[in-house]
């Protein structure tokens, strides 16, 4: 949804980037900048991971959110402001309307997680729940925004917002001189076309190139048709963990500036998101919800080409930790580390003695046994083991199955 023709909206310049930038200083955080040896290692060059996880409200929104609300007027202030989001641009469209004394509803999602939530309603907006996707609160925040007089800020598809977000962008360029590549995550295309314009300005200035890489949650990926066709079009999106950048249409202004200025558009599945939040979890020793860890699983899934020093920005920490339970288990079994096998056995004593000992000579440790006579499929004279162990990768995993087959059991693996 967009609240204003595109063409008819001004597209930020370098000089918008930098008087945002002095706008935002004392507001943001300049957040942290961590060289990732590991992700050096799988590209081949050097990788840094920009930590906007970390900064206020534990996403990147509240540039944009904040930059936008200060450029409002007195008595657009005074009537108040409206927002849609399932979760980030919540956050930080409440910080800063508490931190300018205007107020803010919130339109969310059902579903959406607990922690964004609370801390939505913590800086004080009236939060309003609707929807299944964030496509309702989009259409239910924009009726309100007609009905009441509220100023509506889109989470995306305004000027003043992508010029808040693309403050990031100058960051990127200040803190890694010989930057080569920027890998981000696209939801609307607020945060990429912002870092887009602002980083190829300032590269066009120092008369270098910058290559800027987005990466889409192959369930809700609607930028490569988008491109494809030449404007934005509108996916049927399936679920999908990255809930954050789950966006069915692209924005009007963020779609002209992406497909003018990104050099390309990659996908990664749902496997490839939990393998990346794990190792995110394990070797950069960070929590960041699976929307903004995309970047990283399109680098550990070889969809990145390495032609010199890179960033991915880790644009959101705002995990539920019940998700990050499932999403941990997810990664595990995605990295061959974790599984459950079902495995038909004769209904005789010992059978489950033999299967133990089989898996304690392949070094398996198992974590749960499930032991029944009940199942669909089942002989009379058979029953069925399921368990779950721990393995130590695809090749350990490989090697356990083996074992057991060749002892004489038919194990399946079970898939969640």
């Amino acid at each position: 949804m967009s609240t204003t023709p595109s063409s008819a909206v001004h597209r930020p310049t370098l000089t918008d980037f930098e008087d945002a930038a002095a706008a935002l200083e004392g507001v943001i955080s300049h957040t942290p900048l961590d060289e990732s040896q590991h992700l050096s290692d799988v590209l081949g060059v050097p990788v840094h991971l920009k930590l906007e996880n970390l900064q206020r409200t534990g996403s990147f929104k509240i540039r944009g959110a904040t930059y936008r609300l200060s450029r409002l007027t007195a008595e657009e202030r005074a009537r108040g402001v409206v927002a849609a989001s399932a979760g980030n641009h919540a956050q930080g469209v409440a910080l800063a309307a508490k931190a300018l004394g205007i107020p803010a509803t919130i339109f969310m999602p059902l579903g959406v997680p607990v922690p964004k939530l609370l801390a939505t309603r913590g800086y004080g907006a009236d939060v309003v729940l609707e929807g299944a996707t964030v496509e309702t609160p989009l259409r239910l925040a924009a009726e309100f925004a007609e009905r009441t007089g509220a100023v509506f800020i889109h989470p995306f598809d305004h000027p003043d917002v992508i010029a808040g977000q693309g403050t990031l962008g100058l960051e990127l360029m200040d803190e890694v001189p010989d930057l080569d590549t920027i890998v981000l995550g696209i939801g609307g295309g607020g945060l990429i076309a912002g870092v887009a314009a602002a980083a190829k300005a300032r590269a066009a200035a120092e008369e270098r190139s910058i290559r800027i890489i987005g990466v889409q949650a192959e369930n809700s990926a609607a930028y490569p048709p988008s491109l494809a066709v030449g404007h934005p079009v509108e996916v049927a999106t399936l679920p999908t963990i990255a809930d954050g950048i789950a966006v069915a249409r692209p924005g009007d202004l963020p779609f002209e500036i992406i497909r003018d200025l990104v050099d390309e558009v990659v996908t990664v599945s749902e496997d490839d998101i939990a393998r990346a939040l794990l190792v995110l979890l394990e070797r950069a020793k960070q929590v960041v919800e699976p929307a903004g860890a995309v970047g990283v699983a399109a680098i550990l899934a070889g969809k990145i080409a390495a032609t010199g020093p890179t960033v991915t920005v880790l644009s959101g920490g705002n995990i539920d930790p019940l998700l990050l339970q499932r999403v941990v288990a997810h990664g595990l079994a995605a990295s061959g580390r974790y599984m459950s096998l079902r495995i038909p056995l004769p209904d005789r004593p010992g059978q489950l003695a033999r299967v133990s000992d089989l898996l304690a000579i392949a070094g398996a440790n198992v974590t749960e046994v499930l032991h029944t006579r009940h199942g669909q499929g089942l002989q009379i004279s058979e029953v069925i083991l399921q368990l779950s162990v721990e393995t130590r990768g695809e090749e350990h995993r490989a090697h356990v199955i083996s074992v057991l087959e060749e002892a004489g059991f038919a194990p399946t693996v079970v898939v969640d």
